[in-house]
This record gives structure tokens, sequence and C-alpha cells, in this order.
């Protein structure tokens, strides 16, 4: 497990002194094939008046991490403190933003992506992680397929998210709340996983068959956005990420 602690700019912040353990460890386990861009932002503590200055291109109230593409599922690791001080001005944590980025193919352009999102609150009204040591925030990420273009090329778009207590996928991004006095010395983790099994990205576009599925013909061969409406018996070749021209994706036959 290796620590990712680069800061964007090269600017660090002042921590506060003398309240002891005063951060977190933010775990991230990624499948396969994906980069992963992390901003941990610090804002005003409450009942605080300072306000940051404005600064083109450099923000010190902001922390950003970069982990590149690996070919195997890997956890990457940062302590993030809870509060800051920067330029007199106390500071808390109050978000976490993700940015997910995948391949889906060989092509430096078969890349999709997505985002997750964690609020880091004063106070919540539901027990946070005090006794437990480690809070899990799970998500399952899914390839969407569609076509583009005058030969009707397969293109996938990332889709990310939440997946609740009882492992049941909700429509919401992954991500979700912490309560930052109940972080410290603690451990916020969050998982992604990727299904195998793959969905077109749009409705009535596509026919499910055996071994996959059809695109629908549309009103000609050159109808890009070729609606089904009903009509479930005409369909049109597809154009394979390898260059390949079939008729049923993913299994081509």
């Amino acid at each position: 497990m290796a620590a990712v602690l680069p800061v964007l700019g090269g600017v660090a912040l002042s921590g506060c002194a003398g309240r002891g353990v005063d951060s977190f460890t933010l775990e991230v386990d990624l499948p396969a094939q994906f980069e992963l861009k992390t901003a941990a932002n610090y804002r005003p503590a409450t009942g605080e008046s300072c306000v940051l200055p404005r600064r083109r291109d450099k923000r010190p109230e902001r922390k950003v991490f970069f982990t590149e593409y690996k070919p195997v599922a890997s956890r990457v690791s940062y302590e993030l403190p809870l509060t800051e001080t920067v330029e007199g001005c106390p500071l808390v944590l109050r978000s976490v933003e993700f940015g997910f980025y995948a391949k889906w193919g060989a092509r430096d352009a078969d890349v999709g992506g997505d985002d997750a999102y964690i609020s880091i609150g004063d106070h919540l009204d539901r027990p946070g992680i005090q006794q437990q040591g480690v809070q899990a925030l799970s998500g399952q990420c899914q390839w969407l397929f569609r076509t583009v273009g005058p030969f009707h090329a397969i293109r996938k778009i990332l889709q990310c998210r939440s997946v609740n207590a009882l492992g049941q996928l909700q429509t919401t991004r992954v991500g979700g709340n912490a309560q930052r006095d109940q972080l410290r010395g603690k451990t916020l983790r969050m998982t992604l996983k990727v299904t195998d099994e793959e969905r077109p990205a749009f409705g009535d576009n596509w026919v499910a068959v055996p071994g996959g599925w059809k695109r629908c013909k549309g009103i000609d061969f050159a109808d890009q956005d070729a609606y089904c409406n009903g009509n479930n018996t005409d369909f049109k070749p597809i154009k394979m990420p390898d260059g390949r021209i079939c008729n049923i994706y993913p299994t081509c036959e």
C-alpha cells in the first residue's frame, strides 16, 4: 500500500499544533486500469469570520492528489488533516472530491470517467465510526455502451453509483457523509468495484438477443439515433473497437 501525497502546485498547508491526532486516513480501493484524482477542500471553521483571499491558479485551501493507471486492483492511502490554518484563518475539512478515469480499450481515447463526493460535516444525526475504526463507503461501476458516427462504432461510458450497507445499488453517485469529530485517528475507506455486465447507455436503441444485443436500424442505416420504436426485427451492423463489423455486441456473432 503506497501513500500518494503530492500537493498541486507545491503548496503546503500549515497544521494546527497542540491538538494531538488531528487527521485521519483516507483509503480508496480502485479496480484495475483506474486512474484517480482526489481533492480535499478546506473552508473556514463554523463561526469564523475570516475570508480566504482569491488567487489565480493557486488555492492553498485545496489539496490535490493524483494516482496513475495500474494494471491490477490497488489501494491508495492518504493521511489528511482535519483542520488547517492558512494566513491566520482557521480551516476545517469540508469535503473530498474524486474523479475516476478508467480504460475500456487499447486506444488512448478508450477512456471513461465519473466522480464521487464525500461531505464532511460538523455533526450528523446518525451514529458514525467512533467505535468501528473504519467507515466504509462502497460503489459499483458499470460500462454503458453506445454507437457513434456513420459506421456505428462502439463507445463506452463509465457510470459509478453508491452501494448501501445492505449491498443494494443506489441511484446516487458514490460517496456520502462523514462527521469530522468522529474521523480523528480513524480510517475512511471508499471501495469501488466494476461489474462484468454491460448495458446500453440509452433506452430503445438495442434489443436483447442470445449472445448480447442488436442495434436497432431506425429509419435507415445512416440514422445515428436509430430508435427501435417497436421495430424489434430490423437491425444494423456495428463496428467493434478492434475494427470488426458485427451484428451482436459483445459476442460479435
